[in-house]
């Protein structure tokens, strides 16, 4: 008879098979507490006005017995870094497209369980108001990696500064470029970057989140925007195969999705520059 049983034996003088049982349940009971107890979820994301709703959505999850902790990263890269040395529990920054070239570039083996919010990209400028006034050889600045480069360039295609080879989509290069009538000297910058670009070029890429963080301009002032209807660049809430259904992600996720103070911080975040993929 273990220790248990024997303490449960004083207490309740129970007979042998009562006491197993007992010591069965007691034990049950104490698994549930320690599932309760559970360590603190860690969720990493990228700075953006978009950490106010997630901390949002933890205090809520702490209300409701969850500790969750918010981990900004300022870099695209390490918030896969960390969760493949399993720093972090999940991250949601980055969409499908950003998540397969992460994967094909880093080795990683992670899997998207649920979509978040769809943010618009835009093309900024503070030396123009129109891309007819672009003089020749302006200067155009879009992002580095492969994803959201060839996603800048669709975006210059559609406001036909550059033809693209025919069937070209979010993963065109510079080299897919076939027309080019202004002569644009096309620079590649760091996303998180282009913001602080607008002094030095003369239109850029841009990320609403980030221009509103850096202050550089009104994150409504692009000269054009793309829509917010192509799901493929809704951000991803992604773990590692192992925590697919764990249930406090699917949990917290749940109350991100659900939280009418949530959609209140990214309404007062982002305007009507994002919509909700779920």
């Amino acid at each position: 008879m273990n220790r248990v049983a024997r303490t449960l034996s004083r207490l309740f003088r129970l007979p042998r098979a009562g006491v197993l049982a007992a010591a069965g349940f007691a034990l049950a009971i104490g698994a549930g507490v320690a599932h309760a107890d559970s360590p603190t979820l860690k969720i990493g994301t990228a700075t953006s006005p978009q950490i106010d709703a997630l901390k949002e959505a933890a205090r809520e999850a702490k209300a409701e017995g969850l500790d969750v902790k918010i981990i900004e990263f300022t870099d695209w890269n390490t918030p896969n870094a960390a969760l493949a040395n399993r720093d972090i529990d999940v991250n949601y920054f980055q969409h499908i497209p950003f998540l397969e070239n992460a994967e094909k570039q880093g080795g990683y083996k992670f899997v998207a369980i649920a979509p978040g919010t769809i943010m618009k990209i835009g093309l900024y400028s503070k030396k123009v108001k129109r891309f007819e006034d672009l003089k020749d050889g302006a200067t155009v600045a879009i992002a580095n990696d492969p994803v959201n480069g060839g996603r800048g360039l669709l975006l210059l295609q559609r406001a036909g500064l550059v033809t693209l080879k025919p069937g070209a989509d979010y993963r065109a290069t510079t080299l897919d470029i076939v027309a080019n009538p202004k002569h644009l000297k096309i620079v590649q910058l760091e996303a998180s970057q282009l913001a602080r670009s607008l002094d030095d070029v003369d239109l850029a890429q841009g990320y609403p989140s980030f221009i509103k963080l850096a202050g550089t301009a009104d994150p409504n002032s692009a000269l054009l925007f793309d829509g917010l209807e192509n799901k493929n660049f809704a951000i991803q809430w992604v773990v590692r195969p192992e925590s697919v259904n764990d249930p406090r992600i699917r949990r917290f996720i749940a109350i991100y999705q659900h939280s009418p103070q949530v959609r209140k911080e990214l309404d007062k975040a982002f305007g009507n520059l994002y919509a909700v993929a779920w």
